[in-house]
Order: C-alpha cells, then structure tokens, then sequence
C-alpha cells in the first residue's frame, strides 16, 4: 500500500502526519510526503527519511483579488505536477492534514480517482479541510462537534479518530524525563508551556506565583517559556542560585514528550499538538486558551476535554489583574495542581479513559480501509 500525507505550514499539521506515518510504516505501508517547497515541513519530515515532494500553494487576501487569481493559479500549477508525481509512485490513498498545500494534491488524488482521507486536529474545521470535506471519502475529526460546520452530506462520512501522537511522546518514560531534566523522583514537578504563540501573559501570571511556588520544599517547577521570552522571565524570576535548582526556565524543548512523562502537572496553552500530547500522556492540566486563536478555537479545543473531567480551563483575560498581579482564580488552580494530588489523579483517570494515544492506530485503521 502507497499512501501520501500532506499538509504544512504549522507543526499542528505536520506532527499528527508524522504520527500517522509511524503507524502505517508499522503496517507495512509505504509512505510519502507533499508539503510545501519552505514549510516546516520541508525541514521535519525529510529529517524522518519519508521521501519529501514540494509544492508552491498560497492562500490569499479577500481584500486584494490579484492575490486570489495568484493563488488558483499556484494551486493548478501544483495539481498538474502532483498528477505527473503520482503516475510515477501510484498512490492508494492520500491524507490531508490541513493547509494550503493539500489542496492541489488532493485535487490531483480526485481528478485520478484516487481516494482522499482528511484529518483535523482543531474543534473548528480549518479552510483547506472544509474545502476538501465535500469530495473526500473520509473525514476524520478529532472532536466530533467540528462536524457541525459540514453540511450532511460529509456529516455521514465524519469518523472522529482524536489527534495522532508520535511514538516519541508515548513511549517516553517518567525516568528518562526525570534524568534529563535533573528532577529528583521523590519531587512533585510542574510543567509550564505557552507554545510558539500568546506565552507571554501566561508566563507573566506563573512569575507572579513564584513566592508561593518556591516555599513548597518537595516542589520542581520546569517552564518552557519560548525562545522571545526567555530573557524577559529569566530577568523578572531574579533566581537566586538555590532557587534556579528548583525551577528551571528554558527558552525551549525538543523532548517535550520525556517533560510530558516526567510532570506530575502540566500548566499549558490549548493548541492541537499541546492538547493531543497532554491527553495522550494523561497528565492533569490547567488549560489557559490563547484567545486569538483563528475562531476562538483553542477554547473550543479546552472546553471539550475539560469537560470529560481531564483538566481545569481558565481564560487567558483571567490570568491576572488591572495591577499585573496573579488573579485569585489562577493562583488556586495552580495551586490545586501543586497540592491536590487526589484532584490530579482523578484528572489523570479520566484522560486515560479517553484513550487519547490510541489516535494514531484509529486513523491508520480508517485509512487502510479507505485504500
């Protein structure tokens, strides 16, 4: 079975591809990749040795027409050179992960009579993939109520997989986390993460919790602030040299999924790729959404865990107050996290009955079936 994934432009599409090329690898399958001649993409995956083809594909401007026409124009030039790619490599199935690039290849698939699967992580259905939904042959969602914005047609070809995890992130073990980061076993750690968009306010709010953090003795706290941020947190913690032993900030992480093992909590923003990987690994969470999120859709993404009883949500308009100064709401839900071990455990039961990791495997069943 040959099967081509595409999508690009965010590590959203990208990861969930790759997870579900690890499973159907497994299976036998041979895979390819289309994405973008610049995307991530072009980096991550040719770092994975699945062959890599690149496309020009653009999104436009409502308000300038010339970058419309442009962008059709790119798209049926990349039809036409991903019809020629799959006379040469004969696909069974292609899958689409969202961005604009999946369009000429998936247009390429249909005018071939090849099937296309589609997959969307968010709990808002993103432009390519709504575009795509009308003529796939499934649509697999990771939350079932993305459905509602498709008509009921493709409603009836909806399968609601969840969001594929890498096996790096499953397999990571809690001692693996602990000697990386150099956190005792016995320690009770807290993990923090903005991601690449909105961490600043989050961060902001954690600084502001640091008294009361740093006077519980048994606690470790790991914040991953990003890399524009981490001169400024670095500067507003002022950590003495006992206190940096007991709360490590870093710019960023490439092993999130050993810090994911190794936390006992996680305090996290709620984009797709966050959200899978904290549901895969069960860890209880404070869910604070970015707020300009396209559609307000991290919130949407947040809401539908939390209410399975996972984790905790706070807006991000709730992180602080009109002084700067960490709101009430937010320094008991931090602190529920850092003392309530009972609240956090029953968090962790409740992920663990979503089976969140078993993503991958559900996608790939759809998939396989569908070629």
């Amino acid at each position: 079975m040959v099967v081509v994934l595409s999508g690009g432009g965010t590590a959203g599409h990208i990861n969930p591809a790759l997870a579900l090329a690890e499973a159907l690898q497994a299976r036998g399958a041979e895979v390819h990749f289309a994405g973008t001649p610049g995307g991530l993409e072009a980096r991550l995956v040719p770092e994975t040795g699945i062959p890599y083809q690149a496309f020009e594909a653009s999104g436009f401007d409502r308000s300038r027409p010339l970058t419309l026409i442009k962008g059709i124009a790119k798209i049926e030039r990349s039809a036409h050179r991903a019809k020629r790619w799959f006379a040469e490599i004969d696909p069974d199935v292609v899958v689409g992960f969202g961005g604009y690039v999946s369009i000429p290849v998936a247009h390429a698939a249909e005018s071939l009579g090849i099937p296309v699967v589609i997959h969307e992580q968010n709990s808002v259905m993103g432009l390519a993939n709504k575009y795509l939904a009308r003529k796939a042959t499934a649509i697999c969602l990771t939350y079932g109520h993305a459905a509602r914005a498709l008509d009921e047609a493709c409603q009836a070809r909806v399968e609601v997989t969840g969001n594929p995890v890498r096996r790096q992130v499953l397999q990571a073990t809690r001692e693996e986390g602990r000697a990386l980061l150099g956190v005792p076993d016995q320690a009770r750690m807290l993990l923090a993460f903005g991601g690449s968009l909105g961490a600043r306010h989050l961060n902001e709010a954690l600084v502001g919790l640091k008294g009361e953090l740093l006077s519980r003795p048994d606690l470790r706290i790991v914040q991953v602030t990003g890399p524009k941020e981490l001169d400024a947190v670095q500067g507003a913690l002022a950590l003495g040299p006992q206190e940096a032993e007991r709360w490590q900030v870093l710019g960023y992480l490439d092993q999130m999924g050993a810090a994911l093992a190794a936390a006992d909590a996680v305090v996290s923003r709620a984009g797709a790729t966050s959200l899978a990987e904290i549901a895969a690994r069960a860890v209880p969470a404070l869910l604070v959404p970015f707020p300009h999120a396209a559609e307000d859709h991290q919130t949407t993404n947040a809401r539908a865990y939390v209410e399975g009883g996972c984790a905790a949500l706070l807006a991000d308009a709730d992180l602080t107050d009109a002084s700067g100064a960490p709101t009430e709401a937010f320094r008991q839900a931090v602190l529920a996290l850092a003392d309530d071990v009972a609240a956090c455990d029953a968090m962790a039961a409740c992920a663990r009955a979503q089976r969140a990791a078993d993503a991958a495997e559900n996608l790939a069943d759809v998939v396989c079936r569908v070629a």
